[in-house]
């Protein structure tokens, strides 16, 4: 479904991300690991269509995307969650899933369709009830929750996750790990960055490692895990023999 090929981006001297293969298949969650400044925001960043890499290509359903603007990889099915969330803070929680909805997709919609898909999404991350609530009186926890909810208005294919759990309660994020299992069995694709290891190791399907912009490993968690170089470069030991 989406399929990166010797994608490239420098940022002056900086080279972020070096000749980086990637495939994420339709159905499935693929975790995104690696230090911090390993190239996985970047890599987003360039699939949203906020960079251009400077070499490569990105495909969609067999479709060139490089060069899109966001808001057209938005509508054709590819939607996001920012590491700090965005959410329109003096709007409530259903206004900002509205919004999401109405200018999300390629085909127009009218303003009660939208508003009955921003409730169900809501329903979905579990704040309905917080629907009349102002976006800057949510909890840490809510707003991943309510970036998750705009993430999926529009009805897209893939969703990419950029750390959702980070900062979170073990119960908080265990909430969010249901939303996001919820969101798979709904047929959605989920390409997820993320640090808690003991999360992501137990969700997806194949994890990718990058580390100073390389792709080191690719594999099920159980391989990567036992990957001599992800455990150099990130895991540690202590992981390994937790």
């Amino acid at each position: 479904m989406l399929e990166g090929r010797n994608v490239s981006k420098r940022f002056g001297g900086l080279e972020a991300l070096k000749s980086v293969d990637f495939y994420v298949d339709e159905k499935e969650i693929v975790g995104l690991i690696g230090p911090n400044g390993s190239g996985k925001t970047t890599l987003f960043n360039i699939i949203s269509g906020v960079y251009r890499p400077d070499s490569g290509t990105i495909k969609f359903k067999g479709r060139d995307i490089v060069g899109s603007k966001p808001f057209d990889v938005r509508k054709i099915g590819i939607s996001r969650t920012f590491q700090l969330t965005r959410p329109f803070l003096n709007m409530t929680a259903l206004e900002n899933v509205l919004i999401a909805s109405l200018y999300s997709r390629e085909k127009s919609v009218s303003i009660s369709d939208a508003r009955n898909e921003a409730l169900s999404l809501l329903e979905l991350v579990g704040l309905l009830e917080k629907r009349d609530s102002l976006a800057r009186n949510l909890t840490l926890a809510e707003r991943r929750l309510l970036e998750i909810a705009r993430a999926l208005a529009g009805e897209p294919s893939v969703v990419l996750l950029d750390e959702v759990v980070a900062g979170l309660n073990p119960v908080e994020t265990l909430r969010a790990v249901d939303v996001i299992k919820s969101i798979h069995e709904k047929g959605i694709t989920v390409f997820w960055v993320e640090h808690v290891m003991k999360v992501i190791m137990n969700v997806c399907h194949r994890i990718l490692v990058l580390h100073h912009g390389k792709k080191i490993a690719e594999g099920t968690p159980k391989e990567v895990a036992a990957e001599d170089a992800v455990i150099k470069a990130y895991l540690g030991e202590a992981y390994v023999d937790a």
